[in-house]
């Protein structure tokens, strides 16, 4: 079953964890039936459509994920982390988050022309008016949405995207077969968006007619902007080597840079994705009963553990994989991949810190930090695609995370009164493990044939590696999260 609407912090004493645990698991299958249905579908398509449709649709997506970013001006996440009931500024926020999706909407509509011609891509117009319906969608649910979430309805999360993929992929796959090319992409999304509206609208556990209280309003964008600041800036951060690889090196090299990054966010989307579904709730909640820095240290921990796992066997095998899944048109989008996986790492970390600070009410360090980061990465990705393609884009990524990005999160973490140096020791092992699946990568390389066999061999070969270094303490840190809720009953 899932859990209750809300939560006061007397009620998350005794079970908090459980609930939290609850959440993780249908979370984990919601996202691992998510991705591999998509992947699934992804195989199919990338075998219909070619490099240069994939490039054109991703210009219409950056469109979307900017506009997204502002959508509801960061307003619905007050809802999550609320303490108590949200009765006296929900309606306020269903106002905020419709009337501002709407005046993005008819933006949208009048700038897709221009925001296309200056990606390179015109033909990208009509695909982008198209995508920003989601806009609206999202305006519409935002609300409801985040009630699903403040309960951990993850259940209930998990049946509303699988119906969305089920509507989304069949239209995606007829279009692509008709001919339809990135036109095809552009309705299954619309489609999948229109479902999973719908389905968290009935389904929601508490529904809110618009209202507005100027004094609430207030309070919800001097909270929300910060956040809605931050978003914008980080889908600026993660879109920006998209425009620069479309306006530099054109769709093809887009299409093929897309597809790689895709295949690369696979340990962010089943690990991060998983947890970040439930972090705010209870960061929040274990910080008001005090236990806010043990709880954001051990998830910290399990996620960067599992995260390395995955990201050093995709990283290992990448030509492998794209070739073995997609076939040899793609097999130049591999040569992204091992640097892609490093900053799907660092975003794990700046995305579960942003998660953390945002429950202990700190907003504003976010914004400014990936302010920072926007101005020191589009030069470098500039530069890294003139020197090198799309190769020099995804290092040049890597680059400023590593030097910029992770050392003002420890910043951010110890000014909000974090211990930033356990959580470093505690990616020592993870990290030795990671170094010994790579050695262990090389050997196969040279003593198996391609394909499926140097596949399953190296991925069992390398996670029994990896557990040898990580296992023990992996296990540990479960039992000493689980443990905690049984001493706080």
């Amino acid at each position: 079953m899932d859990g209750p609407p809300g939560s006061s912090v007397g009620d998350t004493l005794g079970g908090l964890e459980q609930r939290v645990w609850r959440g993780l698991a249908w979370s984990f299958f919601n996202t691992l039936a998510g991705r591999l249905g998509s992947l699934l579908a992804g195989i199919v398509i990338a075998r219909i459509v070619a490099p240069e449709a994939f490039g054109v649709y991703a210009v219409a997506l950056v469109a979307l994920n900017l506009l997204l970013s502002m959508n509801e001006l960061g307003v619905s996440v007050a809802l999550v982390r609320h303490p108590g009931p949200v009765t006296a500024i929900a309606p306020t926020v269903v106002t905020l988050s419709i009337g501002t999706s709407a005046v993005l909407f008819l933006a949208m509509l009048l700038l897709a022309g221009p925001f296309a011609t200056a990606m390179g891509a015109p033909e990208a117009t009509g695909i982008i008016q198209l995508m920003s319906v989601a806009v609206l969608i999202d305006g519409v649910t935002s609300v409801p949405v985040a009630m699903l979430t403040r309960a951990f309805m993850q259940a209930k999360r998990m049946q509303i995207d699988l119906l969305g993929f089920a509507i989304s992929t069949p239209v995606t796959i007829l279009l692509a077969l008709a001919g339809q090319g990135a036109w095809s992409l552009a309705w299954g999304a619309v489609a999948g968006n229109l479902a999973t509206g719908l389905f968290s609208v009935l389904w929601t556990p508490e529904r809110y007619r618009p209202g507005f209280d100027r004094a609430v309003a207030g309070g919800l964008l001097r909270f929300g902007l910060p956040l809605a600041g931050a978003s914008l800036l980080l889908l600026a951060l993660v879109n920006a080597d998209f425009v620069v690889a479309g306006r530099v090196l054109g769709t093809t090299q887009l299409g093929l840079y897309f597809l790689g990054f895709n295949l690369s966010t696979w340990p962010m989307t089943l690990v991060s994705t998983v947890v970040r579904r439930v972090t705010t709730a209870a960061y929040a909640q274990l910080h008001a009963r005090g236990d806010g820095h043990t709880g954001f240290r051990q998830s910290m921990f399990l996620v960067l553990s599992l995260g390395m796992l995955l990201s050093v066997l995709l990283a290992a095998y990448a030509e492998e994989i794209v070739r073995f899944l997609y076939g040899e048109t793609w097999v130049p989008a591999a040569v992204v991949i091992p640097a892609l996986v490093i900053l799907s790492m660092g975003r794990m970390v700046v995305e579960l810190s942003y998660d953390y600070l945002v429950a202990l009410g700190r907003t504003i360090g976010n914004a400014w930090l990936h302010g920072v980061w926007l101005v020191v990465l589009v030069p470098a990705l500039t530069l890294g695609a003139m020197g090198f393609g799309i190769g020099g884009i995804a290092w040049a990524h890597v680059l400023v995370v590593l030097v910029v990005v992770l050392p003002g999160v420890g910043i951010l973490l110890a000014r909000s009164g974090t211990p930033v140096w356990p959580l470093v020791k505690d990616l020592l092992f993870p990290v030795l493990g990671a170094a010994a699946v790579l050695a262990s990568s090389v050997l196969l390389t040279r003593l198996l044939p391609g394909g499926f066999v140097l596949l399953a061999v190296g991925g069992v070969v390398g996670v029994l590696v990896y557990a040898l270094f990580v296992g023990r303490k992996f296990l540990r840190t479960i039992r000493a999260f689980t443990g905690a809720g049984e001493r706080s009953r």
